[in-house]
């Protein structure tokens, strides 16, 4: 089910892509990424089991490659996992490019790569550089082990709008805004949850490791405030992003 309609009580379960070759890129997340991988008919799933979100892929209607623009509607997945250093080292091995893991300002500790169509992926460790990690990496599993997809994230440029939609038609509780110095976004944090960060300034910098430690997916929107941005909404039958799913909803 996509997030066509109002929902209530949901559960954020997964992203749909449209991609040439749904096969073949599930190789590459369970390969890579560790990432369990299942087929129904002629969609692919991957993903690292509940109450985590999967990717749903899905044979491509049209014909033509996905380009990532800045401006787009979806930005990327999050896995968010105890050892970024471990991770980075594995894929760096396995020749798969992925750039320097660095502490990015007072967000998190990460690094970024795209998959083999061009779909934008971050690693986010749990706990800032410096700070000890939530547990020991295991050089035996893919990225370390206890990896999770923690967070999909939206562009949206009428914040108004969207917090009206995610909190109110859907039920979501926000978690966390994030101011990001020198940057034209602010970062706002939703789930289907009802648990509260431990600092109840949601801007506190200290509940971000708590929100990257969450077994549940969250719902990441970046909002653009550089004056005129606007962001382009998917279209759902281009490559790409094709919408998120919901379960459990009742409408």
């Amino acid at each position: 089910m996509t997030a066509d309609s109002q929902h209530n009580n949901g559960s954020l379960d997964g992203i749909a892509l449209n991609v040439a070759a749904p096969e073949r890129l599930a190789g590459f997340y369970s390969r890579h990424l560790g990432m369990a991988v299942e087929c129904s008919g002629d969609i692919w799933r991957a993903g690292y089991g509940e109450p985590g979100a999967c990717l749903e892929l899905r044979p491509l209607p049209a014909a033509q490659p996905y380009v990532h623009d800045p401006l787009d509607e979806y930005w990327k997945i999050g896995i968010t996992l105890p050892d970024v250093d471990m991770a980075f080292e594995q894929l760096s091995r396995a020749g798969v490019p992925v750039s320097q893991p660095r502490q990015f300002l007072d967000i998190g500790y990460m690094c970024h790569l795209t998959d083999p169509d061009g779909h934008q992926i971050e690693l986010l460790q749990h706990t800032f550089a410096g700070q000890p990690r939530t547990s020991p990496g295991d050089p035996a599993l893919p990225l370390g082990g206890g990896a999770q997809v923690g967070q999909i994230t939206l562009r949206v440029s009428d914040l108004d709008a969207a917090l009206a939609y995610h909190q109110g038609s859907m039920g979501m509780r926000l978690l966390s805004r994030q101011v990001v110095d020198g940057r034209d976004f602010t970062l706002y944090f939703l789930a289907f949850t009802e648990e509260s960060p431990p600092h109840h300034d949601l801007e506190a910098v200290e509940n971000r490791p708590w929100l990257w430690q969450r077994p549940y997916t969250t719902l990441e929107l970046q909002h653009l405030t550089q004056p005129g941005a606007s962001v382009r909404p998917a279209s759902g039958d281009a490559a790409g992003y094709a919408g998120l799913l919901i379960a459990g909803s009742t409408l």
